[in-house]
Protein backbone atom coordinates (compact mmCIF):
# COMPACT_ATOMS: atom_id res chain seq x y z
CA UNK A 1 0.00 0.00 0.00
CA UNK A 2 1.12 3.41 -0.84
CA UNK A 3 0.30 6.22 1.30
CA UNK A 4 0.83 9.93 0.58
CA UNK A 5 -0.45 13.20 2.22
CA UNK A 6 -2.11 15.86 -0.15
CA UNK A 7 -3.62 19.02 -0.59
CA UNK A 8 -6.52 18.72 -2.46
CA UNK A 9 -6.41 21.70 -5.00
CA UNK A 10 -10.14 22.27 -5.03
CA UNK A 11 -10.37 22.01 -1.16
CA UNK A 12 -7.68 25.16 -0.27
CA UNK A 13 -5.94 23.64 3.14
CA UNK A 14 -7.80 20.35 3.57
CA UNK A 15 -4.92 17.87 4.23
CA UNK A 16 -5.90 13.97 4.42
CA UNK A 17 -3.93 11.17 4.18
CA UNK A 18 -4.31 8.73 0.91
CA UNK A 19 -3.97 5.52 -0.60
CA UNK A 20 -3.16 4.71 -3.79
CA UNK A 21 -5.23 2.19 -5.88
CA UNK A 22 -3.20 -0.24 -6.87
CA UNK A 23 -2.06 -0.06 -10.33
CA UNK A 24 -3.96 3.19 -11.17
CA UNK A 25 -3.08 7.02 -10.59
CA UNK A 26 -6.70 7.28 -8.74
CA UNK A 27 -6.05 8.56 -4.78
CA UNK A 28 -8.38 7.66 -2.60
CA UNK A 29 -9.19 10.05 1.22
CA UNK A 30 -9.08 7.09 3.29
CA UNK A 31 -10.54 8.87 6.26
CA UNK A 32 -13.68 10.15 4.24
CA UNK A 33 -13.69 6.83 2.61
CA UNK A 34 -14.00 4.97 5.62
CA UNK A 35 -16.52 7.21 7.14
CA UNK A 36 -18.41 6.50 4.29
CA UNK A 37 -18.26 3.05 4.83
CA UNK A 38 -19.36 3.75 8.24
CA UNK A 39 -22.08 5.54 7.58
CA UNK A 40 -23.83 2.54 5.98
CA UNK A 41 -24.11 1.20 9.48
CA UNK A 42 -24.39 4.66 11.43
CA UNK A 43 -25.53 7.97 11.00
CA UNK A 44 -23.23 10.29 9.01
CA UNK A 45 -22.20 12.41 12.32
CA UNK A 46 -21.36 9.54 14.06
CA UNK A 47 -19.42 8.05 11.12
CA UNK A 48 -17.35 10.53 10.75
CA UNK A 49 -16.58 10.86 14.81
CA UNK A 50 -15.92 6.95 14.92
CA UNK A 51 -13.54 7.44 11.02
CA UNK A 52 -11.52 10.00 12.90
CA UNK A 53 -11.07 8.43 16.02
CA UNK A 54 -10.18 4.80 14.00
CA UNK A 55 -8.41 6.04 10.84
CA UNK A 56 -7.28 9.45 11.57
CA UNK A 57 -6.51 12.24 8.58
CA UNK A 58 -3.11 12.95 10.44
CA UNK A 59 -0.27 10.24 9.34
CA UNK A 60 1.22 10.55 12.97
CA UNK A 61 -2.14 9.58 14.59
CA UNK A 62 -2.98 7.13 12.43
CA UNK A 63 0.22 5.23 13.00
CA UNK A 64 -0.79 5.57 16.72
CA UNK A 65 -3.89 3.44 15.57
CA UNK A 66 -2.06 0.29 14.96
CA UNK A 67 -3.36 -2.62 13.59
CA UNK A 68 -6.88 -1.20 14.09
CA UNK A 69 -6.12 1.88 11.82
CA UNK A 70 -4.18 -0.62 8.66
CA UNK A 71 -7.38 -2.39 9.41
CA UNK A 72 -10.13 0.33 8.84
CA UNK A 73 -7.92 1.63 5.58
CA UNK A 74 -7.90 -1.80 3.88
CA UNK A 75 -11.98 -1.56 4.87
CA UNK A 76 -11.66 1.66 3.23
CA UNK A 77 -10.42 1.28 0.22
CA UNK A 78 -12.17 -1.94 -0.71
CA UNK A 79 -15.18 -0.05 -0.14
CA UNK A 80 -14.44 2.63 -2.79
CA UNK A 81 -12.97 -0.23 -5.06
CA UNK A 82 -16.72 -1.72 -4.61
CA UNK A 83 -18.16 1.70 -5.24
CA UNK A 84 -15.92 2.24 -7.99
CA UNK A 85 -17.55 -1.10 -9.81
CA UNK A 86 -20.87 -0.18 -9.16
CA UNK A 87 -20.02 3.49 -10.97
CA UNK A 88 -20.73 5.69 -7.56
CA UNK A 89 -17.52 7.30 -5.76
CA UNK A 90 -19.24 9.79 -3.67
CA UNK A 91 -20.11 10.65 -0.21
CA UNK A 92 -23.87 10.94 0.98
CA UNK A 93 -23.86 14.51 0.14
CA UNK A 94 -21.92 14.15 -3.11
CA UNK A 95 -18.61 14.78 -1.52
CA UNK A 96 -15.82 13.24 -3.23
CA UNK A 97 -13.96 10.38 -2.05
CA UNK A 98 -11.20 9.90 -4.77
CA UNK A 99 -8.84 12.58 -6.69
CA UNK A 100 -6.84 12.10 -10.23
CA UNK A 101 -3.11 12.85 -9.14
CA UNK A 102 -3.26 16.16 -11.12
CA UNK A 103 -6.44 17.77 -9.04
CA UNK A 104 -3.62 17.08 -5.69
CA UNK A 105 -0.51 18.36 -4.60
CA UNK A 106 1.20 16.20 -2.72
CA UNK A 107 2.93 16.80 0.62
CA UNK A 108 5.98 14.53 2.47
CA UNK A 109 3.94 11.29 3.36
CA UNK A 110 4.67 12.96 7.34
CA UNK A 111 4.96 16.75 6.89
CA UNK A 112 6.09 17.08 10.16
CA UNK A 113 7.91 14.11 11.70
CA UNK A 114 8.32 13.51 15.97
CA UNK A 115 12.45 13.68 15.05
CA UNK A 116 14.71 13.01 12.47
CA UNK A 117 17.95 10.38 13.04
CA UNK A 118 19.92 10.01 9.57
CA UNK A 119 22.37 7.25 9.69
CA UNK A 120 25.58 6.96 7.77
CA UNK A 121 25.03 3.14 7.04
CA UNK A 122 26.87 3.01 3.33
CA UNK A 123 30.18 2.02 4.12
CA UNK A 124 30.94 3.78 -0.03
CA UNK A 125 29.86 6.81 0.72
CA UNK A 126 31.26 7.43 4.10
CA UNK A 127 35.04 6.27 2.96
CA UNK A 128 34.65 8.20 -0.29
CA UNK A 129 34.67 4.61 -2.03
CA UNK A 130 37.83 4.23 0.31
CA UNK A 131 39.51 7.14 -0.37
CA UNK A 132 39.48 7.99 3.70
CA UNK A 133 39.91 5.22 6.73
CA UNK A 134 36.79 5.34 9.03
CA UNK A 135 37.18 5.38 12.14
CA UNK A 136 36.74 1.93 14.43
CA UNK A 137 34.23 3.46 16.03
CA UNK A 138 31.87 3.17 13.04
CA UNK A 139 31.97 -0.36 12.12
CA UNK A 140 31.08 -1.03 15.90
CA UNK A 141 27.37 1.50 15.97
CA UNK A 142 25.68 2.80 13.23
CA UNK A 143 25.98 6.77 13.84
CA UNK A 144 23.56 10.00 12.68
CA UNK A 145 23.17 13.20 13.06
CA UNK A 146 19.62 14.50 14.22
CA UNK A 147 17.82 17.20 11.95
CA UNK A 148 15.20 19.67 11.79
CA UNK A 149 11.89 18.19 11.46
CA UNK A 150 10.18 22.00 11.15
CA UNK A 151 12.14 21.78 7.36
CA UNK A 152 10.66 19.16 5.56
CA UNK A 153 9.29 19.64 2.13
CA UNK A 154 7.50 17.65 -0.24
CA UNK A 155 7.61 16.46 -3.59
CA UNK A 156 7.85 19.47 -5.97
CA UNK A 157 8.43 21.99 -3.69
CA UNK A 158 11.49 23.90 -4.32
CA UNK A 159 14.63 23.46 -2.26
CA UNK A 160 15.55 27.13 -0.75
CA UNK A 161 19.32 27.79 -1.12
CA UNK A 162 20.53 29.22 2.22
CA UNK A 163 22.68 32.45 2.21
CA UNK A 164 25.75 31.14 3.93
CA UNK A 165 26.39 28.57 0.48
CA UNK A 166 27.94 28.12 -2.24
CA UNK A 167 28.11 24.37 -2.71
CA UNK A 168 24.46 22.69 -2.57
CA UNK A 169 24.05 19.20 -2.47
CA UNK A 170 21.87 16.30 -3.10
CA UNK A 171 22.06 12.94 -1.00
CA UNK A 172 20.36 9.70 -2.55
CA UNK A 173 19.05 8.21 0.29
CA UNK A 174 15.76 6.74 1.74
CA UNK A 175 14.33 5.79 4.81
CA UNK A 176 11.53 4.47 7.50
CA UNK A 177 9.20 5.54 9.62
CA UNK A 178 8.53 4.33 13.00
CA UNK A 179 5.12 2.90 12.92
CA UNK A 180 4.88 2.10 16.88
CA UNK A 181 6.26 3.25 20.10
CA UNK A 182 9.45 0.64 21.29
CA UNK A 183 12.30 0.52 23.84
CA UNK A 184 15.32 -1.47 23.11
CA UNK A 185 14.07 -2.97 20.58
CA UNK A 186 15.60 -6.66 19.96
CA UNK A 187 17.08 -6.52 15.85
CA UNK A 188 14.72 -9.60 15.21
CA UNK A 189 11.60 -7.70 15.99
CA UNK A 190 12.84 -4.73 14.15
CA UNK A 191 10.99 -5.19 11.13
CA UNK A 192 7.50 -4.57 13.21
CA UNK A 193 8.39 -1.35 14.12
CA UNK A 194 8.56 -0.17 10.65
CA UNK A 195 5.55 1.72 9.16
CA UNK A 196 6.67 1.95 5.89
CA UNK A 197 9.86 3.39 3.77
CA UNK A 198 9.92 6.66 1.37
CA UNK A 199 13.03 8.37 -0.55
CA UNK A 200 14.95 10.97 1.12
CA UNK A 201 16.81 13.99 0.02
CA UNK A 202 19.55 15.03 2.94
CA UNK A 203 20.04 18.54 1.06
CA UNK A 204 23.53 19.81 2.66
CA UNK A 205 25.10 22.58 2.36
CA UNK A 206 29.17 21.59 2.58
CA UNK A 207 30.78 24.26 2.47
CA UNK A 208 29.80 25.37 6.11
CA UNK A 209 28.89 21.58 6.59
CA UNK A 210 32.87 21.18 6.57
CA UNK A 211 33.34 23.99 8.37
CA UNK A 212 31.12 23.50 11.87
CA UNK A 213 32.26 19.97 11.83
CA UNK A 214 36.14 20.95 12.51
CA UNK A 215 34.60 22.48 15.63
CA UNK A 216 33.95 18.48 16.19
CA UNK A 217 29.98 19.03 16.64
CA UNK A 218 27.35 19.09 13.60
CA UNK A 219 26.31 18.81 11.07
CA UNK A 220 23.58 21.56 12.10
CA UNK A 221 23.38 24.81 9.55
CA UNK A 222 24.92 22.94 6.88
CA UNK A 223 21.75 20.06 6.94
CA UNK A 224 18.99 21.90 9.21
CA UNK A 225 17.24 24.17 6.52
CA UNK A 226 15.77 21.58 4.68
CA UNK A 227 14.62 18.01 4.32
CA UNK A 228 12.87 16.54 1.23
CA UNK A 229 10.80 13.04 1.49
CA UNK A 230 8.32 11.29 -0.64
CA UNK A 231 6.16 11.25 -2.90
CA UNK A 232 4.72 8.55 -0.77
CA UNK A 233 5.07 5.87 1.67
CA UNK A 234 5.06 2.35 0.89
CA UNK A 235 4.37 -0.02 3.26
CA UNK A 236 6.92 -2.91 4.13
CA UNK A 237 5.13 -5.72 2.72
CA UNK A 238 5.29 -4.02 -0.91
CA UNK A 239 9.49 -4.14 -1.46
CA UNK A 240 12.93 -5.59 -0.46
CA UNK A 241 15.08 -3.31 1.32
CA UNK A 242 18.07 -5.35 0.79
CA UNK A 243 17.95 -4.83 -3.22
CA UNK A 244 16.77 -1.63 -4.30
CA UNK A 245 17.65 0.57 -7.43
CA UNK A 246 18.72 3.85 -6.60
CA UNK A 247 19.20 6.56 -9.21
CA UNK A 248 19.48 10.39 -8.45
CA UNK A 249 19.30 12.44 -11.99
CA UNK A 250 20.23 16.22 -12.23
CA UNK A 251 18.13 17.88 -15.71
CA UNK A 252 17.43 14.18 -16.54
CA UNK A 253 20.95 13.31 -16.85
CA UNK A 254 21.89 10.44 -14.40
CA UNK A 255 24.75 11.76 -11.77
CA UNK A 256 24.51 8.85 -9.21
CA UNK A 257 23.45 4.78 -9.50
CA UNK A 258 23.18 2.61 -6.38
CA UNK A 259 21.23 -0.01 -3.87
CA UNK A 260 20.32 -0.57 -0.88
CA UNK A 261 21.46 -3.74 -0.61
CA UNK A 262 25.49 -2.47 -0.66
CA UNK A 263 24.58 -0.86 3.00
CA UNK A 264 26.99 -1.93 6.25
CA UNK A 265 24.19 -1.40 8.86
CA UNK A 266 20.37 -3.04 8.18
CA UNK A 267 17.67 -0.99 9.35
CA UNK A 268 17.38 -3.80 11.98
CA UNK A 269 20.97 -3.08 13.03
CA UNK A 270 19.80 0.44 12.93
CA UNK A 271 16.25 0.13 14.79
CA UNK A 272 18.38 -1.72 17.77
CA UNK A 273 20.66 0.55 18.50
CA UNK A 274 18.61 3.97 18.05
CA UNK A 275 16.26 2.20 20.94
CA UNK A 276 18.97 1.52 22.57
CA UNK A 277 17.71 3.11 26.40
CA UNK A 278 15.58 5.56 23.84
CA UNK A 279 12.02 5.52 23.20
CA UNK A 280 11.23 5.32 19.71
CA UNK A 281 7.74 6.82 18.49
CA UNK A 282 5.59 6.41 15.77
CA UNK A 283 6.31 9.46 13.32
CA UNK A 284 10.25 9.21 14.03
CA UNK A 285 11.39 9.17 10.79
CA UNK A 286 15.19 7.08 10.29
CA UNK A 287 17.27 8.01 7.28
CA UNK A 288 19.87 5.39 5.64
CA UNK A 289 22.26 7.73 4.86
CA UNK A 290 23.74 8.14 1.32
CA UNK A 291 24.49 4.97 -0.95
CA UNK A 292 27.95 5.34 -2.32
CA UNK A 293 28.90 8.14 -5.15
CA UNK A 294 25.00 9.76 -4.25
CA UNK A 295 26.06 12.78 -3.99
CA UNK A 296 27.64 16.03 -6.04
CA UNK A 297 30.23 16.38 -3.13
CA UNK A 298 31.50 12.33 -4.14
CA UNK A 299 31.99 13.45 -7.80
CA UNK A 300 33.33 17.22 -7.65
CA UNK A 301 29.70 18.20 -9.39
CA UNK A 302 27.46 21.17 -7.60
CA UNK A 303 23.57 22.15 -8.22
CA UNK A 304 22.92 25.41 -9.86
CA UNK A 305 19.62 27.67 -9.35
CA UNK A 306 16.98 26.05 -11.14
CA UNK A 307 18.23 22.49 -11.38
CA UNK A 308 15.65 20.26 -11.18
CA UNK A 309 16.55 16.87 -9.04
CA UNK A 310 15.04 13.52 -9.40
CA UNK A 311 15.92 10.63 -6.48
CA UNK A 312 14.46 7.68 -7.87
CA UNK A 313 14.08 4.25 -5.37
CA UNK A 314 12.89 1.00 -6.59
CA UNK A 315 9.27 0.32 -5.76
CA UNK A 316 8.77 3.40 -4.09
CA UNK A 317 8.83 5.89 -7.22
CA UNK A 318 10.36 9.36 -7.72
CA UNK A 319 10.86 12.61 -5.71
CA UNK A 320 10.98 15.20 -8.26
CA UNK A 321 12.17 19.03 -6.68
CA UNK A 322 13.94 22.10 -8.11
CA UNK A 323 16.63 24.21 -6.61
CA UNK A 324 15.47 27.83 -6.24
CA UNK A 325 17.32 31.04 -6.32
CA UNK A 326 20.79 32.03 -5.23
CA UNK A 327 20.43 35.06 -2.82
CA UNK A 328 23.96 36.92 -2.09
CA UNK A 329 26.44 34.85 0.11
CA UNK A 330 26.55 36.02 3.99
CA UNK A 331 29.30 35.16 6.19
CA UNK A 332 28.76 35.23 9.91
CA UNK A 333 31.18 37.51 12.13
CA UNK A 334 31.74 38.19 15.49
Amino acid sequence: MKLVTFEVTTVVGRMQRIGALKGERTIIDLNFAYACYLATKYDANRAREIASLILPPDMVAFFNSGREGKEAAAVAIDFVVRQLAKGTVFGPNGERLTFTMDEVKLKAPVPRPNSIRDYLAFEGHASFSGQRELAEAWYQMPVCYKGNPDTVIGPEDVIPWPSYTDLLDYELEYGIYIGKKGKNIPREQAVEYIAGYTIFNDISARDIQALEMTARLGPAKGKDFCSVMGPCLVTPDEIDPSNLRMVARVNGEVWSEGNSGTSYWTWAHIIEFASWEETLHPGDFLGSGTVERGCGAELNRWLQPGDVIELEVEGIGILRNRVGDKPPTRRFAR
